[in-house]
């Protein structure tokens, strides 16, 4: 069926006119394509009619395919999102039937520039842990031991003993030794060098450890203090203790690290404070020394388990005699 034979226009029609016709069926034409019904204009004449079939057509086409690959797409997105909503009430319901639950670190996802990938950083991720350091001050040599001045000493090897912690082994110039009290790690030293230059030893160890300095405790005699008084402070001066003196100069000045005093009394009658420091201990004051490191001992694990100011607490406190029984 040929359908362009009935809609010719006539030759008579002038360019004009049929430029203005032109226009009205347009008009007629838009109308009809946005109502959906042609009207008796454009039905009136066969060139319009024409015309509006073939925009009709041209626009039902255009508008099919562009809403049909709308509807593709938003049937691929429901299929995805479907098939992710699944997955994951699939692997909730496998790690609650197995009864443990599922352990993952949560990643975060740092803002990326553009054109670079997204970079994953792992968060919660631990402390770097520094190990305790404590020093016992003394003078080394069998002429020295067991004399009031290396006091320090003996607490080290009451420590060591109580921990397991072996001290055979010499490193930065001093018998040294590690352990662990609880999970916190430790270490243990009685330098080598003389009570008067202990802050080589002392300064070695920090600086290859990077130890921080709250948490290098030292532990040595003093007069001031009555016989077997222990007292934990948090920082401090040396008060004229040659060795104290020795490792705040090694420490680049710094007196912010904890001590641990150990009292000696004081020199009977007008005895030398030099004099006093190098006697022995005689048995009562031995036996008396004991409870003083097991106090001692005590207040090193609550100081690295509990912090320091429930270990000063400790120390600090009077203590009943029936606690030293």
């Amino acid at each position: 069926m040929n359908l362009e034979a009935p809609f010719k226009l006539s030759p008579s029609f002038s360019a004009q006119s049929e430029k203005q016709h032109s226009k009205r069926c347009e008009a007629a034409t838009t109308m009809n394509i946005t109502t959906g019904i042609l009207s008796p204009s454009s039905i009136s004449s066969p060139s319009c009619t024409l015309f509006n079939f073939n925009r009709c057509r041209q626009l039902f086409i255009s508008s099919f395919s562009s809403s049909y690959d709308t509807q593709i797409q938003s049937s691929w997105k429901r299929r995805f999102w479907r098939s992710i909503s699944m997955y994951t009430s699939s692997a909730s319901s496998s790690s609650s039937s197995s009864g443990a639950p599922a352990s993952r670190i949560e990643p975060t996802v740092s803002p990326s520039v553009a054109g670079e990938p997204e970079t994953i950083k792992e968060s919660n991720k631990p402390p770097k842990q520094y190990p305790w350091l404590i020093v016992g001050l003394g003078n080394p040599g069998k002429l020295y031991n067991r004399t009031r001045h290396n006091v320090g000493f003996e607490m080290v090897d009451a420590i060591a003993e109580a921990e397991g912690i072996s001290m055979s082994s010499v490193s930065f110039k001093a018998f040294f030794g590690k352990g662990c009290i609880g999970n916190i790690p430790l270490m243990l030293a009685k330098p080598q060098t003389f009570m008067n230059v202990s802050g080589e030893s002392v300064g070695a160890i920090v600086s290859f450890y990077k130890i921080p300095p709250k948490q290098v405790l030292v532990i040595y005699d003093d007069l001031d203090l009555p016989f077997g008084k222990l007292r934990l402070l948090p920082k401090g001066g040396h008060g004229g203790h040659n060795g104290m003196k020795s490792v705040i100069n090694h420490l680049k000045g710094s007196r912010e690290f904890p001590r641990l005093r150990i009292g000696i009394g004081r020199p009977p009658g007008k005895m030398e404070a030099a004099s006093f420091v190098l006697r022995r201990f005689n048995k009562q004051e031995s036996e008396e020394l004991e409870f003083t490191f097991q106090t001692g001992i005590e207040a090193i694990r609550i100081l690295l388990l509990q912090g320091f100011d429930k270990s000063a607490t400790f120390v600090n406190s009077p203590k009943p005699v029936k606690h030293l029984q």
